[in-house]
């Protein structure tokens, strides 16, 4: 079930012009807690979260994924493993007609002073310099973490938090229990 925090997504009027960021590991993907996705084999989506995708392609300009992925400069895999884990994700929306436009990663260690790591900004301003017409005030993050969050925040994003096991800090706009379960929301 939902938790309105503050606002009701029906409320955002949301339309073509928007843009959509989700986080990967929690909300597309099963995350692996204490380690990390670094194969096309260890890659299973969330249950309805393809054809939530493919709803979110109806709707949105654009469909991001921004991931935070620090297994990289930890040495457990290699950008080419994650951009094909990426490929595969990407194809198996595109094969049910949805799209994600592009995946921005972070793949510094936590402990990096990094702009491109979540909950810092970098990610989202190299999307919009790559397509300009992105406007923050007119996006949606969606993240199981509080760095997604104040993510969003800090760019003036709408925000809402898959609920996960993990204690919260930081209050988002909406929370739901799953992608397909914010599709619902904003489909009409």
């Amino acid at each position: 079930m939902s938790n309105i925090i503050d606002s009701n997504p029906r409320d955002w009027n949301i339309d073509a012009s928007w843009t959509l960021f989700l986080d990967r590991d929690g909300v597309i993907n099963e995350r692996i807690m204490s380690g990390y996705v670094t194969t096309i084999e260890e890659f299973h989506f969330l249950p309805g979260v393809v054809d939530a995708i493919t709803q979110f392609s109806k709707v949105f300009q654009y469909v991001f994924v921004v991931t935070n992925q620090q297994g990289i400069a930890k040495g457990l895999m290699s950008e080419r493993n994650l951009s094909e884990i990426h490929a595969y994700m990407q194809s198996q929306v595109e094969m049910v007609g949805g799209k994600i436009d592009k995946c921005y990663y972070a793949p510094g260690m936590a402990s990096a002073k990094n702009e491109l790591r979540k909950p810092k900004p970098g990610m989202a301003y190299l999307a919009q310099r790559q397509f300009s017409s992105i406007d923050f005030s007119k996006s949606i993050m969606i993240g199981d973490s509080d760095s997604d969050i104040v993510f969003g925040k800090n760019l003036g994003m709408k925000t809402v938090r898959v609920a996960t096991v993990e204690p919260m800090n930081v209050e988002a706009d909406f929370t739901v229990n799953s992608l397909e379960e914010f599709a619902k929301w904003i489909i009409k």
